[in-house]
């Protein structure tokens, strides 16, 4: 029988597992986000904001999953009502590298805002994306939230998992040059 999948929080040594895992799922959000113009620089980027505190990409908004020493997955999750601070670094990066520092917040205040959930390609179809969603949820109660967002591609295969946890549809976003729905999970009582 297989070890459990077990969550823990993210530590800024993750950043190796995580950052490329986040700009794998996240794509031209994440060129965006960072003003790199490949998927290699984004997270080069990245890996710089990873270890530090209060940012969008910070470990401390990464949960990790884990069957024994293997990482499987993670979500990166913040409330809503933080989003546009959390991007303020971004925004002073595009700055600097003279960049217009616009950065499309995505959390909608009253909601834990899932940014990224991620699952090795190795550890698809194991249950360890609901894993990581009922974590999502728990924190949103901890932090007294009653809903979780997310915003979810045409054609994303993790959609049939997000029907199936209870998401529901709540409007649509242009995002990077993207068309996004946004997905909300009320959470019962």
């Amino acid at each position: 029988m297989p070890e459990p999948i077990v969550i823990r929080a993210a530590v800024p040594f993750d950043a190796a597992f995580a950052v490329p895992l986040v700009q794998q799922t996240i794509g031209k959000v994440g060129l965006a986000l960072t003003g790199a113009d490949s998927d290699t620089g984004a997270a080069r980027a990245m890996l710089g904001f990873f270890p530090l505190r209060d940012n969008r990409l910070s470990y401390q908004n990464v949960l990790i999953a884990a069957r024994g020493p293997e990482p499987l997955g993670l979500l990166l999750a913040y409330p809503g009502a933080q989003a546009h601070a959390l991007d303020d670094p971004f925004r002073e990066r595009l700055a600097s590298l003279g960049l217009p520092a616009q950065v499309e917040s995505e959390g909608t205040p009253g909601e834990l805002y899932v940014d990224t959930l991620a699952v090795t390609e190795a550890a698809r179809g194991q249950g360890v994306g609901a894993t990581l969603l009922e974590a999502a949820a728990a924190q949103a109660r901890t932090l007294g939230l009653s809903r979780v967002g997310l915003l979810v591609e045409d054609g994303n295969r993790a959609a049939t998992l997000y029907a199936r946890v209870g998401f529901r549809a709540a409007g649509t976003r242009t995002l990077a040059g993207g068309s996004y729905t946004h997905l909300i999970w009320t959470l019962p009582g």
